[in-house]
């Protein structure tokens, strides 16, 4: 039996998994599927969000703990989550045993302009003055090349639900902005995938890094960001 840890990134929460978390499940039944959120996400959108990757890691460590799991893990992470799949490798690489990192950038690795896409700057920026549904919209379209107006009404009752506070936001950001990672190959078996037309962070990010590195590198030709969402089953299908 495999332990799974799923790792969403900025502003996301367990729920964002969709469908994908329950496709892994139906493939692995005998596994087990552990998603955790943020603080200041989800569940514990009361809580001040961490500001430090390395504090996220300390929570995620600190979460598997009290449910009772054990090393080592399997990592799927997404964009800000595989910052923390990468300290966490950095800090603890006997609790992994594999990781796939989707769609993420690293400083000093990556320029400031691939790790994220020029022209998303103002509308990122943007969120802090809009509704919770605007929100929710603006973050589909940068993420996403699907068409998904059910998706879309399901995000923004997620928000109503578990709303996340402008200071919370920030804090998110400056995280994944100020995230310096290792130059050093991580010693745990490691794939890395992008999306090829993702809008927001550059396919490059992923390409330098796979070469850096030496470790393989897949790339989805038509999927956003968020390629746990638009195409789970390729992703499933591209798991070690």
């Amino acid at each position: 039996m495999k332990n799974w840890v799923l790792l969403r990134g900025l502003m996301r929460e367990k729920r964002h998994w969709g469908v994908f978390a329950d496709l892994l499940q139906q493939k692995y039944p005998a596994d087990q599927i552990l998603m955790v959120d943020w603080p200041g996400n989800g569940e514990l959108h009361q809580q001040t969000s961490l500001h430090r990757i390395s504090d996220m890691v300390q929570h995620l460590q600190s979460t598997l703990t009290q449910k009772g799991c054990c090393a080592p893990y399997h990592v799927i992470a997404v964009s800000l989550g595989a910052m923390v799949a990468i300290e966490w490798m950095r800090q603890s690489p006997q609790d992994i045993a594999s990781a796939t990192l989707i769609n993420t950038s690293l400083r000093p690795i990556n320029p400031f302009y691939q790790r994220l896409r020029p022209h998303n700057y103002t509308q990122l920026l943007s969120m802090l003055f809009r509704t919770n549904a605007e929100q929710e919209q603006l973050i589909l379209q940068l993420t996403s090349n699907q068409a998904h107006p059910a998706t879309l009404q399901q995000w923004i009752a997620y928000q109503q639900q578990h709303p996340i506070s402008k200071l919370n936001i920030l804090r998110q950001l400056w995280a994944a902005a100020t995230y310096r990672a290792p130059i050093e190959t991580p010693q745990t078996a490691l794939q890395l995938i992008s999306s090829q037309h993702d809008r927001l962070v550059d396919q490059q990010c992923s390409l330098t890094l796979a070469q850096l590195w030496g470790v393989p590198h897949a790339v989805h030709p038509t999927a956003g960001h968020d390629l746990p969402l638009d195409d789970p089953q390729w992703l499933i299908e591209h798991l070690p």
